[in-house]
């Protein structure tokens, strides 16, 4: 029986009618009837993507792609419509005085409701975990938006998002920046970290961008690059691990710079390096970017300078902070110049952050930064319904099949371990009839911002990805994320599943969260069992054994970390508390394991809820359970 968190009828206007239409163009593989199966259930047409036809140096190179002997484009068929860095911002004008004119069209391509994740109705439950912040000095959480002394204008941007109440996250970072600090915030997946960090930084610029910005040209009179050109000399850095987070973020201050001066860029990645320049050399207050295409910007100094940078901002950065990374994250986090100014913050956000990485980031931030850690770290939160699913290895395509149909259509993330069976995945669904996309990296980047494209807009709401999509995507009413491949042990295989689940659920949203298990996953079990335990899941039978004897739910190195230089908290020696935990609902149910799965035998009772992590004492939060973000 459909649960309510699958509930299609908002996906209406996304989803293409099933009902209406010519058929989809079929590969001669598709099979016919599992075709009609699909659309009698309500699944979207297939869309087909001719990965071959594009070429990664018909991408990169400025040259026009080829054509045939009547002048006919080759690539057509799977040409993006636009890069995601071309994508359309507020252009400020000398004659617009301190706050822009309101321009109807690009407001309403900008907070279109499609693109931006609503408050759910377990809202609640994300503002009831236990928060707990590790500071020399108290940090008192706002209460509101409106009394958090935000820029007026930045006050009507959060309003056209529909944020109407701040998540915990939020309410302790926004003051937190507001009075200087460094930070460190952790916070389960789809709790608002993007928001977090982008409003305080960019409504304090906000008033001052004009005295503390770099010259730009007067877009007003046009802009000739030869004469008009600036350096790129941003007041805000954003640095994410993938180019597709980088687009969201960048989205996302799109949507937040809105009437303001501040003008925000993006520089990834495998998209044409010259347009990124132009976008650039015309201006840029807020510049987000990948590592990679950081680092080679900042080679070129009549391209980019980090003198003026105010904020450094890095996001997922338990990722970002790697030990292969050490080396260019002191350079990007030095600023690349003699950025000696004393006014200069850094903030550092992930859903995970282990002590060893709580340990190099300390390094770089000032001994009285903030540490804001919301639940346990490296935890998920209970608004996520998780099933394990014994599954056979040779009987995981079908298995994934049999999962997508008996399931009323929704957005389903898949995610497998490695490119190869992202494509076999990818094949196997569509020739089955299965509205299906893939991503991943040997994906031109065209190819990938057209996938993503595809998956948002539900003409292909089934996306098979590999770990380039696991970590921080925030994609409107992604319903249901299936580990057709639970991650590896070997690579961080516990971050990356909570990751990949928090791809769902977010926002106090519901979503179902299905992983295939077997004997090839039991390194992953002891972690599986706890994380069930915690969220008060049930526990099958083949993850029983894995139940710890006492009881007691020990995460070992995600536990908080003692040594930290900033355990001083309160007056007595306590860090500052809030909230309770509280649990979820049940989404729903996946249904049990066929016979063709593998052994699928019955699962046990829900355990008892789990110890609430963190202290207790100090604030709660009392926002309304439904309503806006």
């Amino acid at each position: 029986m459909a649960d309510k968190a699958f509930d299609t009828s908002e996906m209406a206007a996304a989803v293409p009618d099933a009902t209406n239409g010519d058929a989809a163009p079929v590969h001669g593989v598709v099979d016919q009837e599992s075709l009609k199966r699909a659309r009698e259930l309500g699944w979207a047409e297939p869309q087909s993507f001719h990965y071959g036809a594009t070429a990664p140096t018909t991408v990169l190179t400025d040259a026009p792609p080829p054509a045939d002997e009547d002048g006919d484009e080759l690539v057509s068929v799977h040409k993006s419509s636009t890069w995601a860095h071309d994508a359309e911002k507020y252009e400020w004008k000398e004659e617009f005085g301190e706050v822009g004119p309101r321009i109807e069209k690009l407001e309403q391509d900008l907070f279109k409701a499609d693109y931006i994740n609503r408050a759910g109705e377990k809202f609640e439950n994300l503002t009831s975990v236990k928060v707990i912040i590790e500071s020399k000095t108290r940090v008192n959480p706002i209460s509101d938006f409106k009394s958090a002394g935000l820029h007026p204008v930045m006050l009507e941007n959060i309003a056209l998002c529909g944020y109407e109440f701040s998540t915990p996250i939020q309410a302790y970072t926004i003051p937190a920046v507001n009075t200087g600090h460094d930070i460190i915030g952790v916070a389960q997946t789809g709790s608002g970290k993007t928001a977090a960090f982008l409003i305080p930084c960019i409504s304090k610029l906000m008033g001052k961008v004009k005295k503390l910005a770099a010259p730009r040209p007067n877009l007003s009179a046009g802009f000739n690059p030869d004469h008009d050109r600036v350096r790129a000399e941003p007041l805000i850095l954003v640095v994410a691990p993938t180019r597709e987070l980088c687009c969201q973020i960048f989205d996302e201050a799109r949507r937040l710079c809105y009437r303001s001066m501040m003008r925000p860029c993006v520089a990834y990645g495998g998209a044409p390096v010259r347009d990124q320049v132009a976008q650039l050399q015309r201006g840029c207050d807020i510049l987000v970017a990948t590592p990679g295409r950081l680092l080679d910007f900042m080679g070129r100094p009549e391209v980019l300078s980090l003198s003026r940078v105010r904020y450094t901002i890095i996001d997922e950065a338990d990722e970002m902070l790697h030990d292969d990374w050490e080396e260019e994250m002191a350079k990007i986090m030095g600023g690349g110049d003699a950025n000696e100014d004393g006014d200069h913050r850094y903030l550092l956000f992930s859903a995970t952050f282990p002590k060893r990485l709580q340990k190099l980031a300390a390094k770089f931030l000032d001994a009285n930064h903030v540490h804001v850690s919301i639940g346990r770290t490296g935890s998920s939160h209970n608004n996520v319904k998780q099933h394990v699913l014994w599954v056979d290895q040779d009987k995981k395509m079908r298995a994934l099949y049999d999962l997508l149909i008996s399931m009323p259509p929704s957005r389903t993330l898949v995610f497998v371990r490695s490119k190869k069976t992202a494509d076999f995945v990818d094949d196997y669904l569509f020739n089955l009839g299965m509205p299906s996309t893939s991503i991943h990296s040997d994906r031109t980047q065209s190819e990938r911002e057209d996938a993503l494209r595809s998956f948002k807009a539900g003409q292909s709401p089934i996306l098979v990805a590999t770990g380039v999509s696991g970590r921080g995507l925030d994609i409107r009413n992604v319903m249901h994320v299936i580990n057709f491949d639970l991650p590896s042990v070997e690579h961080d295989g516990f971050s990356e599943y909570i990751h990949r689940i928090g791809r769902t659920a977010r926002i106090g949203n519901e979503g179902l969260a299905t992983s295939f298990y077997n004997d090839k996953d039991e390194g992953m079990g002891p972690f599986l069992t706890k994380i069930l335990m915690e969220n008060n899941q049930e526990i099958p039978e083949f993850l029983q054994h894995f139940k710890p004897e006492d009881g007691i739910l020990n995460f070992d190195e995600e536990e908080e970390d003692p040594d930290m230089v900033t355990t001083d908290g309160g007056p007595d020696g306590a860090a500052w508390g809030s909230g309770e935990g509280g649990n979820a609902n049940a989404v729903g149910d996946t249904g049990a394991a066929g016979d063709a799965w593998g052994s699928g035998t019955g699962n046990a009772a829900a355990p008892a809820p789990a110890e609430t992590w963190g202290t207790t004492g100090g604030d709660t939060f009392g926002a309304s359970s439904t309503g806006g973000w």
